[in-house]
């Protein structure tokens, strides 16, 4: 079992950086591949980012390459995401899920991971 908790989320305006945390608990974060994924008001659950178990690879959305990094410390059981130049398409409520997978790749697909946290919400101003 895995409980994510996110945190970080605020209003910012266009062009601000943010970072969002994903606190985890339970022994087993590390055997677990961890992605964000954002969710605006009526629309679908997007995949952002997704970083592999052990860290050493990591897979970005079109729509964050280059201004967003994912990072993860096993130690800490922590997950991050970086969000540099942030736009106002950017906003919604950011989620972090965890799948248990060891291999590299990385999957899109929301019905892949296995434990999701509650959720931080990110406004962003023009």
């Amino acid at each position: 079992q895995v409980q994510l908790v996110e945190s970080g989320g605020r209003w910012v305006q266009a062009g601000d950086s943010l970072r969002l945390s994903c606190a985890a608990s339970g022994h087993t974060f590390s055997s677990h591949s961890m992605a964000w994924f954002r969710q605006a008001p009526g629309k679908e659950r997007d995949w952002v980012a997704s970083i592999t178990w052990s860290g050493d690879r990591t897979y970005y959305a079109d729509s964050a390459k280059g201004r967003f990094t994912i990072s993860r410390d096993n130690v800490k059981n922590t997950v991050w995401l970086q969000m540099n130049s942030l736009k106002p398409e950017d906003a919604g409520a950011y989620y972090c899920a965890a799948r248990t997978w060891y291999g590299y790749g990385w999957s899109s697909n929301p019905n892949d991971y296995d434990y999701w946290g509650q959720g931080t919400q990110v406004t962003v101003s023009s």
